[in-house]
This record gives C-alpha cells, sequence and structure tokens, in this order.
C-alpha cells in the first residue's frame, strides 16, 4: 500500500504514575495506579495518524532488549507499516517515566533515549522518501540524522513537519528545513532570542527563523497558526481535560493526516483540536487517541 506520512520518531515503553496530583522536589507521594504501554513521540504519532485514517509508516531503532519486539509488533497492529524500524539486538529501547496529575490532568515526563540516541545517518540514507506527500519529526532522535531526512526529503519535494520536542538548543538549525515547525508555548519561547508579548508575536517570531509555516499550541486556549498569509487562530474542543499526556501527539497525527488529505488549513487545524479534546478527555496516551469516525462525529456537533 502506497504512504502517504513518514514518522521519523521515537518509540519507549512508558511506564505511567496516576497520582492526586503531581509531586513537589523531595516529595513521596502514594499513587493512585500504574500502567505500561507503547509509547515515544514518534510512535505516538503515527498511530494517532493511523488510527485517523493516514496511510503512516514509522521510521526507528527499537532494540529487541526489554521485550523491544512486543513494542514493534504493537504498532504493525495499529496498522502502521513498521518496514523501515531496525532492531537491533543488543540495545534496550528507550524508556519514559510519567507522572499524570488528577487534579488536573496536568504530566511530568522523564525519557532516557535508548535505542533511540544511536539512529545512524546511514538508515537515514536508506529511508524511502519518493512519493510521499509529508516526513514528520520530532527531537528525541539524533538531530543531525532528522536533519538529513528533512535535506533528503526537500530535495525529493516530499514535505516536512518538525514537532521541536522535547526543546533543544541546536534544533534552531532545523528550522529552515521545515515545512511545518509545530511547537508548545513554553517551546516557542525557548527558541526564540527574547521575550514575546504573545504567542501571536510568537508565532511571527518563529516564521522569521525560516520554517514556511508555524503552528504554536496553546493547551486549552486553542491555537495559532502563522504562515506567509497572516496569522489565525483556532480554538481548542471544548472538554473536560482528565490526562494531557499524548495530546500533543495527537494533534500532530490529525493534523498531517488533514493535511495529506489536502484539506485546506482552517478545517485541517478544526480536525485536529477536536481530535486532541477527544484524547484529553479520556485517560491514557495511545488508548486515548480517538478513530476517525469519533473525530467527524464531534465536528458535526461542535
Amino acid at each position: 500500500m502506497p504512504t502517504d506520512v513518514l514518522v521519523l520518531g521515537s518509540v519507549n515503553r512508558d511506564l505511567i504514575v496516576h497520582a492526586p496530583r503531581l509531586p513537589v522536589p523531595g516529595e513521596t507521594l502514594r499513587g493512585q495506579r500504574f500502567a505500561s504501554s507503547l509509547g515515544g513521540k514518534g510512535a505516538n504519532q503515527a498511530v494517532a495518524a493511523a488510527r485517523l485514517g493516514a496511510r503512516v509508516a514509522l521510521a526507528a531503532r527499537v532494540g529487541q532488549l526489554e521485550q523491544g519486539a512486543a513494542l514493534v509488533a504493537q504498532l504493525a497492529g495499529e496498522g502502521v507499516d513498521v518496514r523501515a524500524v531496525q532492531q537491533p539486538a543488543d540495545e534496550a529501547p528507550g524508556v519514559a517515566l510519567i507522572v499524570v496529575g488528577a487534579a488536573d490532568g496536568e504530566n511530568q515526563i522523564v525519557t532516557v533515549a535508548g535505542s533511540n540516541g544511536t539512529l545512524p545517518l546511514d538508515q537515514v540514507e536508506s529511508l524511502p522518501l519518493a512519493g510521499l506527500r509529508w516526513l514528520v519529526a520530532q527531537q528525541e532522535l539524533p538531530l543531525a540524522s532528522i536533519a538529513r531526512a528533512f535535506e533528503r526529503a526537500r530535495t525529493l519535494g516530499v514535505k516536512t513537519l518538525l514537532n521541536a520536542a522535547p526543546y533543544r538548543p541546536e534544533s534552531l538549525g532545523l528550522l529552515p528545513l521545515c515545512d511545518l515547525l509545530v511547537v508548545n508555548q513554553g517551546e516557542a519561547q525557548s527558541l526564540l532570542p527574547g521575550p514575546v508579548a504573545g504567542a501571536e508575536d510568537a508565532a511571527r517570531g518563529l516564521l522569521a527563523l525560516g520554517p514556511r509555516a508555524v503552528l504554536v499550541s496553546l493547551g486549552a486556549e486553542g491555537l495559532v497558526w502563522a504562515d506567509a498569509e497572516g496569522v489565525q487562530r483556532a480554538a481548542a474542543a471544548r472538554v473536560v481535560a482528565v490526562d494531557t499526556v499524548g495530546a500533543g501527539d495527537t494533534l500532530v497525527g490529525a493534523l498531517v493526516t488533514a493535511l495529506a488529505e489536502g484539506q485546506p488549513v482552517a478545517q485541517a487545524l478544526r480536525f485536529a483540536q477536536a481530535a486532541a479534546g477527544l484524547a484529553v478527555s479520556r485517560t491514557g496516551v495511545q488508548d486515548a487517541m480517538p478513530r476517525r469516525a469519533e473525530v467527524e462525529a464531534a465536528l458535526a456537533c461542535a
């Protein structure tokens, strides 16, 4: 089956603890429940896109130690093409330690790169990019590998989306290679040389650094989009947030699905916001990611 979207990204095992609230430094809290699941920003965005109908593949490096092969099998079960996933026998996959506060659904995350941090340039050189519509990457991989992948994509006429998370100061060099930069408000401020008055100014400032379009996600306050035609806002879905882990990955997966289908920007933003709204209204990460019919139903009721 042809592929429209290739996600170059991380695969982790997520270890998730739900607590009454987030702990302060030095504090021990009694957790309410624990879960272990497939995660990583690359895997999350690929699964989100696949559930929403995108023809999506994942390029990654997933060590087979610590049951890494089971993570790849889960991805395949979600309909993600995993032929570009390398599985070194002597490495362990990445791990994310996640705490979710029950009071407001906010979270704290610490990651260990594992095999994500060893993705080599020769794997990037062999990626099947011809015929793609979009190449998507995040920043849990070596930035040199992302840069080379984006360079190859641009040469082949493939559009590039960088979710500049987690923030890394070296990522400024990637911005001129981006057709679309997606960041949250904190990441936007970190990438800019000085303070800005608001999200619109942040989006304009990031646009001046090289990407062709910028999306700044504001959580419950919606998002801001900026490109050569100007700046526009999109409201967030009206939901009660119970778990915000993975909301940004759902947003990215939904947005690239809509854009790959040729939806106009304003329509694609509404689609992405509806998907993210459904995700934060449920607990879990991939368990919370919606199917296409659910998003269309939410949009019909909006």
